[in-house]
């Protein structure tokens, strides 16, 4: 069940600090589309269904990207698009839309997520990827 485009907008909102329901949209749109550009198949698909429509047709029309961007140049990806933004305030956007996609999706369709993209995005989806230390 997708999640209502308020309730998502709201939680972005939240997360982000951002003053206004339109940042909190601007930085949606930017970050879905760079990830929908990193996803394939049915992974894409259902996450998108787990989305606003507005956000999910975003997410399965993305911008084309030539490779896989790791998570520094997503955040430099992301600063590129949103004007006005630095490196600084787009890892704040992406981490606040991620976490909210990762809420959204839940834990297993967030791993599989995680597994179409190169390592490091689990801490921009605030689900940073626990180890054990080995025993003594």
């Amino acid at each position: 069940m997708a999640l209502r485009r308020e309730a998502f907008l709201d939680l972005v909102r939240e997360r982000g600090a951002y003053d206004t329901l339109y940042e909190a949209d601007r930085a949606a749109r930017v970050v879905l589309a760079l990830l929908g550009a990193h996803l394939v198949g049915d992974v894409r698909a259902r996450l998108a269904a787990r989305l606003p429509d507005d956000f999910a047709l975003i997410l399965l029309n993305p911008l084309q990207s030539a490779e896989p961007l790791t998570p520094e140049r997503f955040v430099r990806a992301t600063a590129a698009w949103i004007e006005g933004a630095t490196e600084q305030t787009a890892t704040w956007d992406v981490s606040a839309v991620l976490s909210t996609v990762a809420d959204t999706a839940g834990d297993d369709l967030t791993g599989q997520v995680l597994l179409q993209l190169p390592t490091g995005y689990d801490l921009l989806f605030g689900r940073p990827r626990t180890t054990r230390p080995p025993s003594p």
